[in-house]
């Protein structure tokens, strides 16, 4: 199969934008949807897969180029696995993390009052190639920690500033960059389909 050459990364996410290209390979010719006046679609599905496929495909046929979409999010066990696939719309869709951060402490505490040692918890990311042909691709990455109960660091986005990966003491938004993407959940998933790029 031949090499994909050139690439439409289907998220209206900056962090996740900058992420996904600075994993690609330079030579590879990135998209941004700000190029194309296509709304995101109803993120209608019940999986991380699901979501991350409808997004790849609705983005694909739009615009008729391959596109990788990404469906991400945090798991908490205290919390039966929220928020889940809908992490970034945790605050009633408003997208804001701070206010859905304070949700997290708030719902922890109100299941045990000192939950700092019932704080496990996954981010997730499925990675989700589709071809305008119609074929696609889609793999899942996890990487395994805990909440931190307070938040730390300004160099992440998202939920980053309350999580902190297994093996380590600070949080991804503590963590520089370089190292953050070297172990992260969306690296694991990407490590999945580098070969359809090198």
């Amino acid at each position: 199969m031949s090499k994909i050459k050139e690439i439409l990364i289907g998220t209206n996410n900056k962090g996740k934008y900058r992420e996904i290209c600075n994993l690609l390979p330079k030579k590879v010719k990135k998209y941004s949807l700000k190029g194309f006046k296509v709304f995101s679609p109803k993120e209608i599905g019940k999986t991380f897969e699901e979501n991350s496929f409808i997004k790849a495909s609705y983005f694909s046929k739009k615009t008729n180029l391959i596109c990788l979409s990404d469906d991400s999010g945090l798991e908490i066990d205290l919390l039966k696995g929220k928020p889940g696939i809908y992490s970034s719309r945790w605050n009633k869709g408003k997208n804001n993390f701070d206010l859905g951060i304070k949700r997290i402490f708030r719902e922890m505490k109100n299941i045990k009052k000192d939950w700092k040692n019932h704080s496990a918890a996954r981010f997730i990311c499925c990675l989700t190639i589709f071809w305008p042909g119609g074929k696609s691709y889609s793999v899942k990455g996890i990487i395994n920690g805990k909440i931190s109960s307070v938040k730390k660091g300004k160099k992440g986005f998202g939920y980053d500033p309350i999580f902190i990966p297994n093996g380590y003491s600070k949080t991804f938004s503590e963590m520089k960059p370089k190292l953050k993407m070297s172990i992260d959940h969306r690296f694991k998933a990407y490590l999945k389909i580098m070969k359809f790029f090198i």
